[in-house]
Formats: structure tokens, sequence, C-alpha cells
């Protein structure tokens, strides 16, 4: 399907009466001058453990991380995954890590949550636990559980996109699903996964912008197939208009640095895009 077919499906007249959440925000001492966070998904440190990818993020300048399920904790604790079925002694030694290091822990994901109302409030409780903004699913299946207890919680849900073939790769399905629901579920926008699937960011964006609570964002090469992550600035994906459109709509989330690129060495590169939405929320202060 061409580009400007698929994205004429999206239902701007919802998008442009949502109404966005103004529940739980951010920590305000972790929030730029721009009204958001700068974070980094540990998806991008995948290479070492929680503890490290903390300590590696804090060194990039971010202010905060967006966790994964599966990491190892730390090197001393390498039987340790994080997720949560943590013990609670290992939640409180990652908290005063982060907190040692001066980084929040702001979201979750991505991460598979049962259709069980019983399974999934273990994954509230741990959001809870640790006071993040939201966590980050594809589990449309579970939605009905899901609108529930962000609503309970006052947790923002955050369905993120993955390439085509995957089951939410259009913007559409996600936007169809959280019509009409509360405005705690809304898009974990990733910027790269769209230009994958040959999908200009900006004109999704443009569509979504009340419903984007968070982003896994990258700069690409291209926006017509897959390419690997750039430095924020030096691709062609125009974060600065995708910033202003959803600022525009009162967004206060998080912004995610995913690069998955470099892996071995790749704080030169996360440092590169902090210091790119660094400049950017001075400008727009």
């Amino acid at each position: 399907m061409k580009r400007r077919h698929l994205l004429a499906l999206l239902p701007a007249a919802v998008a442009a009466s949502a109404t966005r959440s103004w529940g739980k925000a951010l920590d305000s001492a972790i929030v730029t001058e721009a009204g958001f966070s700068i974070a980094v998904q540990c998806w991008s440190l995948k290479k070492f453990s929680l503890f490290e990818a903390i300590e590696k993020s804090a060194q990039a300048g971010a202010q905060g991380v967006e966790i994964f399920a599966g990491q190892i904790l730390s090197p001393e604790h390498k039987n340790i995954k994080v997720g949560q079925d943590m013990p609670a002694e290992m939640i409180r030694a990652m908290q005063e890590h982060a907190k040692k290091h001066k980084i929040a822990i702001v979201n979750f994901g991505v991460v598979a949550i049962p259709n069980s109302e019983e399974q999934a409030r273990k994954y509230f409780e741990f959001a809870k636990t640790l006071g993040l903004y939201g966590i980050s699913t594809e589990s449309i299946g579970s939605i009905d559980v899901l609108e529930k207890l962000a609503k309970e919680y006052d947790i923002k849900v955050c369905f993120h996109n993955h390439p085509k073939p995957t089951a939410l790769w259009n913007p559409d399905t996600i936007m169809k699903a959280i019509e009409g629901r509360h405005a705690n579920l809304g898009f974990c926008a990733d910027l790269g996964h769209w230009a994958s699937s040959g999908l200009n960011p900006l004109d999704v964006i443009k569509k979504i912008a009340p419903r984007v609570h968070a982003f896994h964002m990258k700069d690409r090469s291209s926006i017509t197939g897959p390419t690997h992550d750039e430095i924020f600035g030096k691709g062609i994906i125009d974060l600065t208009a995708i910033l202003d459109e959803v600022r525009k709509h009162g967004f206060k989330g998080n912004v995610t640095i995913e690069y998955e690129h470099n892996w071995d060495n790749n704080v030169p590169d996360i440092t590169g895009c902090v210091n790119y939405l660094r400049d950017y929320a001075k400008k727009n202060a």
C-alpha cells in the first residue's frame, strides 16, 4: 500500500479531538526546558548489564533510562534479570544505583503483558514501585485489561511499533484500538521502525500527535526502507518538526533514545543524540 493511502486511513478527526491525560507526570527534576525528559533505552546497551547501562547513560548526559525485561542486573548479579519478578532487594539495588548516577528510571518495555488482570497487575505493581511514567508494550490483545490498570494506577500504556510485517507496524492499527479509550493509552512512537516500513515519521506524527506518550527516537538516512540508526541530525528524519508537532498538543513525556548501531561502543553516538535534544530544548524553552 502506498504511504499516502495508508496515512489517509488514520482517523485525523479522532486524533485532533483526543484528550491528553493530565494525570501522573514525569518528575519535574528530569524535565527539560521544552517539557520532556531525555532517556536512553537500555536495549541500546544490551551488551552490558543494567548497572553499566545506567552508568553509560549518565556518561552520555541523559536524565533517565527505559529498562527492558531480561537484561542482566549487574556484573555482580549475573543471575538476576530485570523484570516484574525481581526480588524486592534487587529492585532497591537498581533504584539506588540509578539514584547514585542521577538517572531516573522512566519507562519499562517493550514488554509482552498477558491478557489476565491478575498477571498484568504484576507489571503495574513493578511500575508503581519504580515510580514509572509508562510501560511500553505491543500487547494490543490485552487492551481491556491494560486500559483498566492504566486508569487505576495512572500509568501510561505506550503501544510500540516494530517494522512490517509485525502486528502494529501500521499506525492505524493502534489508533483504531485506542479510539474512545482512556487517554492514558497511547503511542510509543518508534520513528526508525516507521522509516523501515516505508512511512515518513513526520506524516505519521501529524496524524497521531495527541496520543503520543513516549518516543523511541531514531534518525535514519532513508524513510523508504531499513537503514541503521544515525546520530540525531545526521539523517533525514525531521526530528525538530516532530518534536514541534507533539509539543503543540501538550506532549510532556519521555523522549527515549534507542540507538541500535555501533553496539560495542555507541556511547559517543548516544551522546550526540542527547546533545541534539538538549540543544532543541534550550532553543524551544
